[in-house]
């Protein structure tokens, strides 16, 4: 994605989303198994209205239960025919509903929220305790936690912590969609000051979650915005990715946008929830083929008025 200058309120809180990839084989591929995650979690503030998910060759869909400690709707695929391209469509309407968090004067602080997470007895896949210690994606580093505490205060609010930390971010580090692939670490992208919103989202999540603070993978969805005076190009919107932090039992979890240095409001789609991305990759899985593949993306979020919202009601 194109890194918008802020997060600006939506006027609108209806989207129209289309998310397609296309997989191209030179030589066809004998099967595929794919894992999606791609119809948006049930969260506060947001509502699925409509979900269609089409795939290209028809293929079996399994609804697969969610796995221990992450929050995704996962549909498992399987294409059992040779196929020399695989498109997978998903196309939904949101209605998003989120006024944009700010501190309040009863936050607890860092201090007592880590207190909190660690005597919480929660089992539920966002139970605190998911999310406090390292993953598989993103360890601990010295350099990331000594950075990071500057801004995480045991005696500072966690809403103000978390803010100001979202905001250190965006002003320390450089957006570069080319610097980055997938499998970089928080430690290279941080070292180099530069990355792409998952680079982003795991080195915070690195220094929250040394300080002891729990925090989570968020994948999902960016309104975003054209240049002024220019037209809003089709495809050109991608896959986001930021930080839910626990805020205690009384606010829950907030998110925090490190990318664009603010909270998570109006603009922000939850797809699903994890404790880093191989928990919530939008599309992953294997296929029997050689010569391996190629792979466009094209996602569209696109606002819609709220009287045809209605009147389409």
């Amino acid at each position: 994605m194109t890194r918008p200058p802020s997060c600006p309120e939506a006027p609108s809180g209806f989207y129209k989303i289309r998310h397609r990839t296309h997989f191209r084989y030179v030589h066809p591929v004998r099967f595929a198994r794919c894992n999606l995650r791609l119809r948006p979690v049930d969260w506060p503030g947001q509502v699925l209205e409509d979900y269609a998910l089409e795939v290209t060759p028809a293929a079996e869909i399994i609804v697969p239960r969610s796995g221990a400690g992450y929050l995704a709707n996962m549909t498992r695929i399987g294409i059992d025919q040779p196929a020399s391209e695989i498109v997978i469509e998903s196309r939904m309407r949101m209605r998003v509903d989120r006024p944009m968090p700010m501190a309040l004067p009863e936050d607890p602080t860092v201090a007592e929220i880590c207190a909190l997470a660690r005597a919480s007895a929660d089992l539920s896949a966002l139970s605190p305790a998911n999310y406090i210690f390292a993953s598989p994606h993103i360890a601990l580093f010295r350099e990331i936690a000594e950075w990071c505490a500057t801004e995480l205060a045991p005696s500072r609010g966690i809403f103000e912590a978390g803010l100001a930390l979202t905001q250190a971010i965006r002003a320390e580090f450089r957006y570069d969609g080319n610097a980055t692939e997938t499998d970089t670490s928080p430690a290279e992208a941080f070292a180099n000051r530069h990355g792409v919103c998952q680079d982003f989202a795991q080195i915070m999540i690195s220094g929250l979650r040394a300080a002891g603070l729990p925090a989570a993978y968020v994948s999902g969805y960016l309104r975003t915005l054209p240049p002024p005076g220019m037209p809003r190009l089709v495809g050109a919107d991608a896959t986001h990715a930021w930080v839910l932090i626990w805020c205690g039992p009384a606010r829950g979890w907030i998110g925090f946008d490190p990318t664009n240095g603010c909270a998570m409001g109006r603009d922000h789609i939850i797809t699903a929830v994890g404790r880093d991305y191989a928990d919530v990759a939008p599309i992953d899985g294997i296929f029997l083929g050689r010569d391996g593949q190629k792979i466009d993306v094209s996602v569209d979020v696109e606002p819609v008025e709220e009287a045809e919202a209605i009147l389409s009601d």
